[in-house]
């Protein structure tokens, strides 16, 4: 079934933070190419990170292709050829891990924004100084190999800012793969600070766009992100916070408690989120508590 299909009939579990699930495992992440280095290392350990969400009840999985570019691996001396390799390899990666389970999943192929291939934390910051056209060349080529291994839908996910939306939403035109557009949000702002209610219009009209909606942000400001987006396009809304915690790029750590918990997916629910999981320092177990809260209430329609 198509996954546009599937959003119509119940709401989809997505996974959670794929980077906090191979730390687990004993790998270090620590360098600038961050999981998408275990892509040409340990594609193993990849596959086994997908299988432990699938195994938890996740039914759709992002591939570890978030920080996995064609400048990014060139500057690690990888070059173009072996970079569309692994970009292909993390989409076989995903659907591999579904492989048994007996049930339907799906696979999202994972385009992070400009600034992860930077990593200097500008991917929350956004303004880059590039235009539009600039942000659309960089974005097409990967979009293009992803596409071409045939994921189920492309996760446009951690957008800071509006100009890159607008670049991302060119650059899927015409790949023949649906997509989600999701913004890194602070309250009702973009991580740039335009309006929210403006970046998720961008998307209204667009056909290949089958949800809008907010990742990588605090959970208590998904509920009213999730809302507006659903009043503002019409469209099946994705909802993936963080754990809440907050990264502190000097320190390399995590600070702060955290606030992700499945009490809250009744609430996104009821706003009209249609894809619901986790991003970063959300792992297997909160997973499972949100496809048993899922599970266990009547489906009904997106509000």
């Amino acid at each position: 079934m198509r996954i546009a299909d599937a959003l119509s009939h119940r709401p989809l579990v997505l996974d959670g933070g794929l980077s906090n699930q191979l730390e687990a495992a004993g790998h270090d992440l620590s360098d600038a190419l961050w999981s998408a280095r275990l892509l040409a290392d340990r594609p193993d350990a990849i596959e086994a990170a997908h299988r432990a969400y699938y195994e938890a009840g996740a039914e759709v999985a992002i591939t570890a292709s978030y920080q996995a570019t064609y400048e990014g691996f060139a500057r690690h001396g990888i070059d173009a050829p072996r970079t569309a390799e692994l970009l292909r390899l993390s989409v076989e990666l995903a659907r591999r891990a579904g492989d048994g389970l007996g049930r339907e999943v799906w696979v999202a192929a994972s385009a992070g924004p400009y600034g992860a291939m930077l990593a200097d934390g500008s991917e929350y910051r956004g303004r880059y100084g590039l235009s539009v056209a600039d942000l659309e060349r960089f974005h097409r080529p990967r979009l293009e190999t992803l596409a071409a291994a045939a994921p189920d839908v492309l996760a446009l996910e951690t957008v800071p800012d509006t100009d890159e939306a607008r670049a991302l939403l060119r650059a899927v035109r015409g790949l023949g793969v649906p997509a989600w557009l999701s913004y890194s949000v602070a309250e009702d702002h973009t991580r740039a600070g335009q309006p929210l209610d403006e970046a998720f219009a961008l998307a209204a009209g667009v056909d290949e766009v089958i949800a809008v909606g907010v990742n990588c942000c605090d959970p208590r400001e998904a509920r009213s992100a999730v809302a507006l987006a659903a009043r503002i396009t019409g469209k099946p809304v994705v909802v993936y916070p963080n754990s809440g915690e907050r990264w502190d790029a000097e320190a390399r750590s995590w600070r702060g408690p955290a606030r992700f918990a499945a009490g809250q997916v009744a609430g996104w629910r009821a706003a009209g989120a249609r894809l619901i999981g986790g991003c970063c320092r959300v792992g297997p177990g909160a997973i499972a508590r949100v496809a048993s809260e899922l599970s266990s209430s009547p489906d009904r329609p997106p509000a």
